[in-house]
């Protein structure tokens, strides 16, 4: 009898320490990948408030003759339209920003389901590793075209983010998981706040016009980015639980760039009519705010520096106000959204926003905003079973860099065309349509 109860207590102990193992290495973990995040976003967020001047300079000492022949075709539309020649910085802007999400959005899927094949590790490097490159370019992107190469390899190997998910996702289980997905919110917040105007104020060194002491300090963050990773990250995706079946992987990655198949919620199985109707209904909303909002956030900076003549120090300082907002929105006021609440807290947050945005009060509508996507994605997460929770946010954030691919393009044109008031009033204006449809879910 004695010797069965030492037997248990050692049992009971060894379960303990495994416990306790497990819970430091989801720690560690987690850590790892937050302070991986940090340093890509860091990085990331140095080239927003440089984009006007950028494109700037290059429309004045482009030695490639890419500006020079798109300005020629842009020209053609300017005189059928009598565009004012001072916003097509405008128009290329856009089209860069739009790019580059597109290509976000094609490989990211693809870059998630190499690493269900490889593993995490490997396939997070290889996009640390494109990234790196991608500012290497822009240290050196004297021209126009060499500029624009950098932002097609910045774009096609920005999966880490992604795969940061993936790893959460990997560590945690379902009741804890909400801990790491929080961690990633954060680690976005320190990089808005910080990374602007430390990028602005990186632009004040040098010479050169294309601010390759910018890129350069973006390439030594993702050079050192690349080391940690390599040294301190363990693999969290163990051989027993890889895919082995490589074309059926791949096929279900195409399906997350598919946009039929995306909203309609395709992949996600069991889900009677009455529920795919309303989670498809939900999608569209989510599709349609962030298409609008994306298109006249990535045009701020724009509105900025032509009406109110921000420099690129103006403009770090900007986004590292709005970058504090979100940080506090999120920390502070969504933590008290109590679950069932969501879509009344929307429905208050895109109402606030939409009367700001007419009025360019910027802190309300940014606040809104990172109030209202995570709300809508709480909403999402309680359709289906639970073994479709990864397929359907794997959807959701497809729908979202999807819709982050074309709102700047879309919102650019407009301001090209109708100029920045007329643009602002259109756009404030159709973001009522996503509440209403929000109100009919």
């Amino acid at each position: 009898m004695a010797t069965q109860r030492s037997t248990g207590k050692q049992r009971g102990g060894a379960e303990t320490n495994t416990n306790d193992s497990e819970e430091k290495s989801k720690a560690r973990t987690s850590k790892v990948v937050f302070a991986s995040l940090i340093l890509d976003l860091l990085g990331f967020t140095v080239i927003l408030p440089l984009f006007p001047a950028l494109l700037e300079y290059y429309a004045q000492h482009d030695t490639s003759g890419l500006y020079a022949a798109c300005l020629s075709y842009v020209t053609y539309y300017q005189n059928l339209f009598g565009v004012p020649a001072r916003f097509h910085s405008v128009l290329f802007g856009g089209l860069l920003g739009s790019l580059f999400s597109l290509l976000q959005f094609l490989f990211s899927p693809l870059t998630g389901a190499l690493s269900d094949i490889y593993g995490r590790k490997p396939i997070f490097l290889c996009t640390l590793v494109g990234v790196a490159v991608s500012y290497g370019l822009w240290a050196a992107a004297s021209n126009f075209a060499l500029f624009v190469v950098a932002r097609i390899v910045g774009g096609a190997a920005k999966g880490n983010v992604s795969l940061a998910y993936s790893i959460m996702t990997d560590v945690f289980d379902e009741k804890t998981r909400a801990r790491g997905m929080a961690l990633i919110g954060v680690a976005f917040s320190i990089g808005f706040t910080i990374g602007p105007s430390v990028g602005a104020a990186f632009s004040r060194w040098g010479s050169t016009g294309w601010f390759a002491a910018s890129a350069i300090y973006a390439l030594v963050l993702a050079l050192a980015n690349i080391v940690f990773f390599a040294v301190a990250f363990k693999e969290s995706l163990p051989q027993n639980k890889r895919r082995r079946n490589v074309g059926a992987r791949v096929s279900e990655a195409w399906e997350l760039v598919n946009p039929r198949a995306l909203f309609s919620f395709k992949s996600v199985k069991g889900l009677s009519v009455e529920e795919r109707g309303r989670l498809v209904h939900l999608g569209r909303v989510y599709f349609l705010y962030l298409f609008l909002y994306s298109g006249l956030e990535f045009t701020l900076t724009f509105v900025t520096h032509h009406k109110h003549s921000y420099d690129s120090l103006d403009q770090g300082r900007m986004f590292s106000y709005l970058g504090l907002v979100m940080a506090v929105t999120q920390g502070g006021f969504m933590r008290k959204v109590k679950a069932g609440n969501e879509k009344s807290t929307a429905q208050w947050v895109a109402e606030f926003g939409n009367f700001n945005l007419y009025n360019l009060h910027l802190p309300p509508t940014h606040a809104g905003s990172s109030m209202m996507v995570p709300c809508l994605t709480a909403m999402a997460s309680c359709h289906g079973a639970a073994s479709h929770k990864g397929t359907l946010l794997g959807i959701w954030r497809s729908l979202g860099a999807l819709a982050r691919a074309f709102g700047p393009v879309v919102m650019s044109i407009g301001f090209w065309y109708l100029g920045a008031e007329r643009c602002y009033v259109v756009g404030g204006c159709a973001m009522v349509l996503p509440l209403l449809m929000l109100r009919a879910y």
